[in-house]
């Protein structure tokens, strides 16, 4: 006989989870008890949505589904938020929330809820579990599904009756996998009418999309770039077209006469493919796993749709390079591309501060770069508006985690901290603002206590400021309001649930704050005391 909380956690064991993210309550604690026979080591947090924010960087860096597990109620509702961001990067992750019992629901049961309702919008898939000997097999349906496609979130509520349920061995549902040679392929001649398209063009890009912006994607996007000798660059960053990590990418997009879509869904970060941002005349090709994806798609773009295919991205992208093989060096388009994709304001060389207890953020971003030089296989990170941009413009690496297309800021102290247990020889680095800050500062603790010494650089300049920006693009100087915050001693924050905290005024303490950190061997905190400046825009 097995307990339902039983089945989950040996269906969990099976799967090769090593980590699940939670924060306890009532609806899950068959699970913690059950979990206590395996393996796995629990993640306790302080906020339902810092578990499924790890998770979510668990899934972007391993390429396994990462693991949350929350109560039920309002511990789901607060989890259900950190989904949305999930979906956008197209992170694959497994949501398990407790639920109300079956056998009382309707009845006004503790915390009963329409959960898997509330969840259905910003995840793949989502429904209650109804029967305790199908657990496992539940678990192992919703993995897969996270993991295949267009990776994303789904969500499974188990409602506690069935975790404390016991159940014989011979009437558990066997868990089953997927048949890998039923997984869909690409026809060779699709995928040669697509070379034959790009090297017809005078200028063609390929773009993949968020989950092709890993550490193994961008690898394998540059081989294809090789292969095929035409630009493959990967977009995830809700900035779109002026996302400052791609220099003046503007530019290449208003020059390209075809581009072709892979994994990449044609939205608002491509501005719809509309004049002036593309060329009218510039022709598309989109291939997807998702057949709605790409209705939406040929309704934006009509007859500048040459053809389309449904086959998710990297099959697509791998099969295009194997069938391609460019014997030149770049063309004279691709290093074009390069050049304006590395490009950089000369302005940047230079700027300092003009203040002499402010960090300019080009030089704070100039220092935490040069560390992550010199610690390879570190891992940056990086959240937050105006700040987050300049980080992610200035600090070089395939090793990276933003909070990608959905724009969501607060995650990336719970991202380095999945870095952190993911790759734990290696230093991680995570960039945020001091708004970003408050969202998950309690998680200093829970770095504290599972021993996870992240890096994170706050970059302090009182105030929220990309709101701030827009108000005074918008509405002017004079009608500026209401974005302020506190100067305040975030570093003395950390130290106080046993961080380590500095406090930087000038860029040249910055390089030694970073290494007194990474030394210290604690989870550390430096707040730097930063100029307030817009995001960059980069133009030649």
């Amino acid at each position: 006989m097995q307990r339902g909380a039983d089945i989950v956690a040996r269906a969990l064991e099976r799967l090769g989870v090593t980590h699940v993210f939670t924060l306890s309550g009532n609806h899950i604690m068959p699970i913690f008890d059950a979990l206590l026979a395996t393996k796995i080591r629990l993640i306790h947090v302080r906020h339902e949505a810092a578990c499924v924010h790890m998770a979510d960087a668990w899934g972007r860096l391993t390429g396994q589904p990462g693991i949350a597990l929350v109560t039920g109620g309002q511990g789901h509702g607060n989890a259900v938020a950190a989904l949305y961001t999930a979906l956008a990067s197209e992170s694959p992750l497994l949501l398990l929330s407790g639920h109300a019992p079956l056998s009382e629901l309707g009845h006004g049961s503790f915390q009963e809820m329409a959960q898997a309702d509330l969840a259905r919008p910003v995840t793949k898939a989502s429904w209650t579990a109804q029967d305790a000997a199908v657990l496992g097999a539940d678990i192992a349906k919703a993995f897969e599904l996270a993991a295949t496609g267009r990776p994303g979130p789904v969500h499974i509520s188990l409602p506690v009756d069935l975790l404390e349920q016991a159940v014989a061995d011979d009437q558990i549902t066997p868990m089953t996998t997927a048949d890998e040679s039923r997984s869909a392929k690409i026809a060779p001649e699709i995928c040669d009418k697509v070379i034959a398209q790009l090297h017809a063009a005078a200028k063609p890009l390929v773009i993949c999309g968020p989950a092709m912006c890993s550490e193994r994607g961008r690898a394998v996007m540059r081989q294809a770039a090789d292969a095929l000798d035409v630009p493959v660059i990967g977009m995830e960053s809700p900035r779109g077209i002026n996302d400052p990590g791609l220099g003046a990418y503007a530019e290449i997009l208003a020059e390209a006469d075809l581009v072709v879509l892979i994994g990449k869904p044609m939205d608002f970060s491509l501005r719809f493919g509309e004049a002036p941002a593309l060329s009218p005349a510039c022709k598309w090709i989109v291939v997807d796993s998702d057949a709605a994806l790409i209705v939406r798609a040929a309704k934006i773009l009509a007859e500048r749709l040459l053809f389309s295919e449904v086959i998710d991205a990297q099959t697509a992208i791998q099969t295009l390079t194997e069938r391609s093989a460019s014997a030149r060096g770049p063309s004279g388009w691709r290093t074009h591309v390069n050049e304006l994709l590395g490009f950089e304001p000369p302005l940047w060389k230079s700027v300092r501060a003009t203040s002499p207890d402010r960090v300019h953020p080009v030089e704070m971003c100039r220092a935490i770069g040069n560390f992550i030089e010199k610690h390879p296989g570190a891992t940056f990170v990086s959240d937050g508006g105006e700040i987050g941009q300049w980080a992610q413009a200035l600090v070089k690496t395939d090793r990276r985690l933003i909070n990608g297309i959905a724009g969501t800021i607060g995650v990336s102290l719970p991202f380095a901290m999945a870095a952190k247990l993911a790759n734990p020889e290696h230093p991680v680095v995570a960039v945020m603002g001091d708004g970003t800050f408050g969202f998950h500062m309690a998680e200093f603790d829970t770095a504290v206590r599972n021993d996870l010494p992240v890096i994170v650089v706050v970059g302090n300049d009182a105030r929220w400021n990309a709101e701030y920006q827009i108000q005074l693009r918008q509405y002017g100087a004079e009608r500026a309001k209401n974005c302020d915050l506190l100067p305040s001693r975030y570093d003395r924050v950390v130290e106080a649930l046993g961080g380590f905290g500095a406090l930087v005024t000038s860029a040249t303490d910055l390089a030694e704050a970073l290494e007194r950190a990474y030394m210290s061997r604690k989870p550390a905190c430096l707040n730097v005391m930063i100029e307030s400046t817009a995001a960059p825009v980069i133009r030649r």
